[in-house]
């Protein structure tokens, strides 16, 4: 279907057509299997826009607001390195507007990465003009999946959370972007800890706007024991990477098998990823 999708934007757009739909459902998605790792990826994709320079945003800002014919070319890029992964959390998604030629682009990302189970979440809807969204992709069907709008001053920042495994036990995924305010981050986190508390294992992963030291010292988040990755996991900007903004941070349940920014530069930010195995007594629960 992706390819029909590409083929679209070789015609001419047609203003009026709808933005696609927020869920891929669970039809043929494959049940959480019994593997020993998962692979996992945060990417802040930038709704499509190559940047590769701080002049960029402003020479580049129009795509913010249309169309652009490469744009399409940029995602068959990501959904590239988005095949090689088993859950994927993405932030700066456009869920189809006249800019991404009114293509959901987590729709898209998942059919051309062939990941059979997606999932859009819409946190500020500007109509025809942006779909701002985050966007879940997954190889196996979750539990549930439930979307959270993050309180803050200026709406429009929102996590998932997708639940896999054991219903009594599971594994949890909480997807996020947050604000860019500091008094905005600590009523954010301080809503996800919530949400967290009851569980053993768990897995943060996104945008956060904040080093993993801030984040684990000096918000909600310092009464967790989450592990996060080295504070010189530099992931921004995509072309000279200088500060640790984008993170996936995990119960000390879930052992990490290995972890890095991984170097693609089709965003301005770099692409975080993770392998981390579940406790060898949890995997004889699915």
């Amino acid at each position: 279907m992706y390819k029909r999708i590409r083929n679209q934007l070789n015609g001419i757009l047609k203003s009026q057509e709808s933005p696609r739909g927020a869920c891929s459902g669970s039809e043929h998605v494959p049940e959480f299997e019994a593997h020993r790792h998962i692979r996992l990826l945060t990417f802040n994709i930038q709704v499509g826009i190559n940047t590769s320079s701080y002049h960029h945003y402003l020479t580049r800002s129009w795509q913010h607001f249309l169309p652009n014919r490469r744009r399409i070319e940029n995602l068959d890029r990501i959904a590239t390195l988005l095949s090689q992964y088993d859950v994927v959390a993405l932030q700066e998604c456009d869920g189809g507007s006249l800019r991404s030629g009114y293509i959901n682009q987590v729709q898209y990302l998942a059919e051309a990465a062939g990941i059979p189970y997606w999932y859009q979440q819409l946190n500020r809807n500007l109509g025809q003009i942006a779909q701002h969204s985050n966007g879940l992709l997954s190889r196996f069907r979750p539990l549930d999946v439930t979307e959270h709008k993050l309180p803050g001053v200026i709406p429009g920042r929102g996590a998932i959370i997708a639940r896999y495994g054991a219903e009594d036990d599971p594994l949890v995924l909480v997807l996020m972007h947050l604000s860019l305010s500091k008094s905005a981050q600590q009523r954010q986190l301080g809503y996800i800890r919530e949400l967290i508390a009851d569980y053993r294992h768990v897995v943060l992963m996104g945008d956060m706007n904040a080093h993993a030291e801030q984040l684990l010292t000096r918000t909600p988040l310092k009464e967790t024991d989450l592990i996060p990755l080295p504070d010189t996991a530099h992931s921004f900007p995509s072309w000279r990477p200088e500060k640790a903004l984008d993170h996936i941070l995990v119960s000390p349940s879930l052992e990490i098998r290995g972890s890095e920014v991984v170097s693609y530069p089709v965003s301005d930010h770099l692409p975080i990823a993770m392998d981390v195995a579940l406790p060898k007594g949890y995997l004889q629960t699915f």
